[in-house]
């Protein structure tokens, strides 16, 4: 199947999965109604800023050092202070973004709908600009001196993170079927570790970009190419010895992130990512329901479903609290002992669809209209 064919059928996936998931005609799945918290957890907005819309794309903040980088549709990218929302600068690169951010607070890398890469200063001054193979829909990562890009026909490629110079690429075979999202990647000491389509994870050594070792944390079943999708959803989690994933039909799953050997693995279904804790390892799945399993067991520790088709986003643990967005731009508050629903707050109305940011004593989440809110949790 050729590349355009696969982002036709990508693309009619992703329309009947939130078809599916709103059920308009499905009474079965329409989204649950709000139900009025346990506790009254509100947490006071720390601050906020406004950035332009994202369109079809998702743009997660990302936390370099004392500093916030956002960005989105239109081509805009900003630097803000993590503690005040301060603006230090806002640029606009030129072209639509699909992808960002990725820095480690000395470059700063987006991607844009053409698979070209732009990468800049901690000032906002352009770097390069590099061309991947295809669209970027994940976020780069930027780490142990270089910049590493996956494109839709899932090209991983390394640039030099000041000059922009190709130092290796590894090309990975696609599944005839995939979701219309973004997995993540996430760099760790001297390896960077990529989420696949068909519920791969595949680590590689940033110095030469050869394998580490690959996990199957989903594996394709079914008759038909729908029921065989098993992407990873989101980014991979490093917590102390444990790397942590889940996919899309398939499990929810802890390796040790040096040898890769299992720890433990869980059937679970989500097209978001995991949110890990000490404790814990946290779960929004394709239902709306969110859970919480032991993070050195994997027995269930709790479940809540009273957010039922909710469309939520990757959820996060901070403080007492789990918290997670839904598709009507609410963020809801739950016990992160026993899973009950303790607190909600709303931001603009419009869906959550980008992961968390944890700052410091703030909570960060940004809206697709553009809203960028800091909470600060107790």
């Amino acid at each position: 199947m050729r590349i355009t064919e696969k982002a036709i059928a990508a693309s009619l996936l992703a329309l009947l999965a939130g078809c599916s998931l709103f059920g308009s005609k499905d009474t079965k799945n329409q989204p649950a109604a709000l139900v009025e918290p346990a506790g009254s957890l509100q947490p006071p907005v720390a601050w906020k800023y406004s950035i332009g819309k994202a369109g079809n794309a998702v743009f997660t903040p990302v936390l370099a050092g004392d500093s916030v980088y956002v960005a989105d549709g239109d081509g805009v990218l900003a630097r803000l202070s993590a503690a005040t929302g301060k603006e230090i600068w806002r640029i606009k690169t030129g072209t639509d973004l699909t992808a960002g951010v990725g820095s480690d607070g000395e470059v700063v890398v987006v991607g844009d709908k053409k698979g070209v890469i732009l990468a800049f200063d901690a000032n906002g001054k352009e770097l390069w600009k590099a061309q991947a193979s295809s669209e970027v829909l994940s976020s780069p990562v930027v780490g142990g001196g270089v910049v590493v890009v996956r494109s839709v026909d899932n090209v991983i490629t390394a640039y030099e993170a000041k000059t922009g110079a190709k130092r290796w690429n590894v090309t990975r075979t696609t599944p005839a079927l995939t979701l219309r999202n973004a997995p993540g990647m996430v760099i760790s000491g001297p390896n960077v570790y990529v989420a696949q389509p068909g519920g791969k994870l595949v680590v590689l050594a940033l110095a030469g970009g050869l394998p580490r070792f690959e996990v199957a944390v989903g594996e394709p079943r079914g008759a038909t190419e729908l029921e065989r999708v098993t992407d990873i959803a989101g980014a991979p989690v490093i917590f102390e010895k444990d790397v942590c994933a889940v996919s899309y039909q398939g499990r929810v799953a802890c390796y040790d992130a040096t040898t890769g050997a299992p720890s433990w693995s869980k059937p679970a279904s989500s097209d978001v990512g995991v949110a890990v804790d000490q404790r814990f390892v946290f779960v929004s799945d394709d239902k709306g329901e969110v859970a919480a399993y032991s993070r050195e067991s994997g027995s269930n520790a709790w479940k809540n479903d009273k957010l039922s088709y909710r469309r939520l986003s990757t959820p996060v643990s901070y403080g007492r609290a789990v918290a997670v967005g839904d598709y009507q731009g609410y963020i809801h508050f739950l016990s992160r002992e026993d899973g009950a629903l303790i607190g909600r707050v709303a931001t603009d109305g419009s869906p959550i669809q980008s992961a968390p940011v944890i700052a410091g004593s703030n909570l960060i989440f940004q809206t697709q209209a553009g809203t960028v809110t800091a909470f600060a949790v107790e």
